[in-house]
Formats: C-alpha cells, sequence, structure tokens
C-alpha cells in the first residue's frame, strides 16, 4: 500500500482496505488464471493498480455517472477506479470469460458495489457512458468507431487511455482535439516515465 498511500494519502479506511484485499487477491487468482504477466505480478501495486490511478489524477468522475472499462482483463482499470470513485458506476466488458470472473469475484470479496460485467464485443454492448476508459487495449483510430454510438453526457465526456511509446502516427487523425498527458507528471516512479494519458472529448 505504501505506493498507493503515497499519493492519494486522503483514503478512506474502506477504500484502503478495499486496496489492500486486492493486493492479496490478485496474486492468488493469478496462480490459477494468468490475468498478470508471471514476471509483473510482484509490481501490482504501482504496474497496474498505481496505473489505472493516474486516471483519477487526470480527471474527476462525477457521482451517478457511467464509465465504460473496455477490454478491462482482470479489473484494470475499472477496479481501482471503482474504488476511488464509490457513488460512479463500471461497466467492465471483456471477451474473456475466465479473466472477468477474476474481476468479477475480487469486486464482490472487496465490496466493490458500483461495478457490472459484461461479457463479450464491445458492438453488442448497449447504453449510454460518460466516458469509456481502456489500458492499452486497441489503436485509437481503431477504437473510436465501436465506442463512439456508447459515449453521451455533458463535457467533458470521452474516450481516456493509459498508453505507452510513440504515439505521433496513432494521434495523428485526432491532432487537434486529443489532450495527452504524461503520467509523469502525476507520479515520479520510474515505471511511469514514459506512460501517457490520451484523452479524446467526444
Amino acid at each position: 500500500m505504501q505506493y498507493i498511500l503515497k499519493h492519494f494519502p486522503n483514503l478512506d479506511e474502506q477504500q484502503q482496505s478495499q486496496f489492500r484485499l486486492m493486493l492479496e487477491l490478485y496474486p492468488q487468482w493469478n496462480e490459477k488464471i494468468n490475468v498478470i504477466s508471471r514476471q509483473d505480478i510482484q509490481n501490482l501495486e504501482v504496474n497496474h493498480i498505481l496505473h489505472s490511478l493516474a486516471i483519477a489524477r487526470f480527471i474527476d468522475l462525477l457521482p451517478d455517472s457511467q464509465v465504460l472499462d473496455l477490454g478491462t482483463g482482470g479489473g484494470f482499470p475499472g477496479l481501482p477506479l471503482a474504488v476511488m470513485f464509490p457513488q460512479t458506476h463500471f461497466l467492465l466488458v471483456d471477451r474473456i470469460a475466465k479473466k472477468l470472473c477474476v474481476a468479477a469475484d475480487i469486486a464482490k470479496q472487496a465490496g466493490i458495489s458500483n461495478v457490472s460485467f459484461f461479457h463479450g464485443d464491445i458492438r453488442e454492448v448497449k447504453g449510454a457512458f460518460r466516458f469509456v476508459v481502456s489500458r492499452a487495449v486497441m489503436p485509437l483510430p481503431q477504437m473510436l468507431p465501436q465506442v463512439k454510438r456508447l459515449i453521451s453526457g455533458a463535457q467533458p465526456a470521452g474516450i481516456i487511455c493509459l498508453k505507452g511509446g510513440d504515439l505521433d502516427e496513432e494521434l495523428k487523425p485526432f491532432a487537434k482535439k486529443v489532450i495527452v498527458e504524461d503520467i509523469a507528471n502525476f507520479f515520479d516512479e520510474p515505471f511511469f516515465e514514459t506512460k501517457k494519458i490520451v484523452f479524446l472529448p467526444i
């Protein structure tokens, strides 16, 4: 918990308990179902939970809004964000059922009640969401046509992605609209030196 509390010192007792349970439960599940690289599970707190929480530093998600997590896998960034914003509802979507089962079990055991789950393709999802969030799922030009119909609400609204590396070519079609923020502006751990938040308003 040292890194989470370092950057988010005002978490209440319930939030701290939920994050501690995540840190216990993910390694247990990872022994059975590989939701995180076995070489990377020891970096769970920084590389996965704190990385997800970079979105909480970038934008304050409003109570009663709806957020869709596309390609959530084992629950990132959706579950950490759901702990951080307990009054916001998150729909976690993935095509791999066993990974969603891990995320659902961790949510249940940690008492994260503001989440639901959808097993299937994003094209099958119905509803209206203020934001679609994702973590390195697919290039933005490929993602936009699949999720644009789902995004509605007062500004700001749109797509928020966690990405790394050289994004110049990927973001060229959106050059006049997209906002790119270096996560190193929020967190000083070496892992974040090349990591970015990409926000495309819709």
